[in-house]
């Protein structure tokens, strides 16, 4: 018999080297998706956390101070329960082919699809008998949500993710309220899976859609709020997916598992809207954030909720050049189409990655941090600094083994001069009409390096 490799304790589980295609990818697509798509309501506000419509369950619908509760029975009556919003949720213009093309356009390498959200509602048809009448295929599109975009976004070139939420709302405690579950007792009553049960049916689950999608990455959330790994047997299922799953190999797991497990153990170590204080370094991470102040589509959103194109690129650039992946959140609306405007502004991220990919995809963080408007990446004698006011001079500290021999402008065929003074890379750029500019909202120059050139004037 084969000796397995990882063994259930978190000394040899964090031996397990990260698969390198995820520090290489940099930039994937996240997508929250589900019944909370169909009422898509909450009240944006000032904060954290504040303003995030996928939580209609357990912060809008009953909560009388943000409005939420007026809301819900104003539109939907006050014995219309969250559970009746799975029949709307029905998907009919969902093109999971068109969303892989959106996604490889925007220049993303991978995908992540919340699978099961907080709400409990799975987006496949789950053999768990708990979820029986509670998923994609028995209530709502009839159809293998998550089965059909793997499909797609494989098929397109990208990697697969899945994002499980190990709590939900309407079965598991939590020290977050009064009563100390999320939802009114008359709800928990109905439909709360006993506690060694419910246990059962999440692992059983994991399991379920490695071996069914083998998804290349899983992102787990809520775990971390209440329970260790011991509660809900986590070493178990990680030292499974280690050694013996389908995608033993290739998979990345992040730190949202166990309460003891955020910022300690994972693949990499998951922050959202920069919610992780003094940020995140030497090990692999990821920041999430959704093009609003939401995850899931929020339809009392206005334009000014939303990023601009340059805000998000600008964030991409800056994640990346700190050593980190950047995950961009869409939310589509519960009838399966891409909001026009999140559409736009994958889009325009993916135009800027096609002139500028060389110094995204593949690099690594360098020893000195940002400075000012200026980000740096690098690979093997290559360094690029990318800009993100454009200006007719850039000046670039250098560290004492980086000696320029070319400099170019991504995207421009045009000559650049360019001289050194005191370990300070000064760059002249040419003044450029905006149809010769090679993109807009940033830019980068590749400074290619070599140890023994002694030239300085160019």
């Amino acid at each position: 018999m084969r000796k397995a490799q990882y063994s259930n304790n978190w000394a040899s589980l964090d031996s397990r080297p990260v698969p390198p295609w995820f520090q290489k990818a940099k930039f994937g697509i996240f997508v929250h998706w589900g019944p909370y798509s169909v009422p898509a309501y909450r009240k944006p506000a000032p904060g954290l956390y504040a303003s995030y419509a996928e939580w209609y369950y357990a912060s809008v619908m009953y909560d009388s101070s943000n409005g939420g509760r007026d809301f819900h029975t104003a539109n939907y009556g006050s014995g219309f329960e969250y559970r009746d919003f799975g029949p709307m949720f029905r998907a009919e213009l969902f093109s999971p082919d068109l969303w892989a093309d959106i996604f490889k356009r925007s220049g993303a390498g991978y995908v992540v699809l919340t699978a099961k959200h907080h709400d409990g509602y799975c987006l496949w048809p789950t053999k768990s008998p708990c979820k029986a009448n509670w998923n994609s295929m028995s209530t709502g599109p009839g159809k293998d949500l998550v089965g059909s975009l793997t499909a797609s976004v494989r098929k397109a070139g990208l990697k697969m993710g899945l994002y499980y939420s190990i709590i939900e709302w309407e079965s598991n405690k939590t020290h977050r309220t009064k009563t100390g579950y999320f939802l009114p007792d008359s709800i928990v009553s109905k439909y709360c899976i006993p506690e060694e049960e419910y246990i059962a049916h999440m692992n059983f689950q994991l399991r379920e859609l490695v071996t069914e999608y083998q998804p290349s990455l899983i992102f787990s959330d809520g775990g971390e709020w209440d329970y260790s790994s011991d509660y809900w047997k986590t070493r178990d299922f990680l030292a499974w997916l280690y050694n013996d799953s389908p995608v033993k190999h290739e998979v990345v797991v992040n730190d949202r598992f166990s309460k003891d497990m955020q910022g300690n153990h994972g693949d990499y170590y998951s922050s959202e809207y920069h919610d992780v204080p003094g940020g995140i370094s030497g090990h692999p991470w990821e920041e999430s954030r959704g093009i609003g102040k939401s995850y899931g589509f929020n339809r009392a959103e206005s334009l000014f909720d939303y990023s601009t194109s340059k805000e998000l690129i600008h964030e991409l650039i800056s994640v990346v050049s700190r050593g980190g992946n950047f995950l961009l959140n869409i939310g589509p609306e519960a009838s399966g189409r891409i909001p026009l405007i999140m559409q736009e502004r994958l889009l325009d991220t993916g135009n800027w990655l096609s002139v500028n990919g060389e110094a995204i995809y593949g690099t690594t963080e360098r020893a000195v941090p940002e400075q000012g408007c200026l980000h740096f990446t690098v690979k093997p004698d290559t360094l690029f600094v990318i800009f993100t006011k454009w200006a007719l001079t850039v000046e670039a500290d250098l560290l004492a083994n980086e000696l320029p021999e070319a400099v170019s402008l991504l995207g421009c065929q045009c000559r650049i001069q360019w001289k050194l003074h005191n370990r300070k890379l000064m760059v002249s750029l040419p003044a450029l009409t905006v149809d010769e500019i090679p993109c807009l909202h940033a830019w980068v120059l590749r400074v290619d390096l070599k140890h023994t050139d002694n030239r300085t004037e160019h």
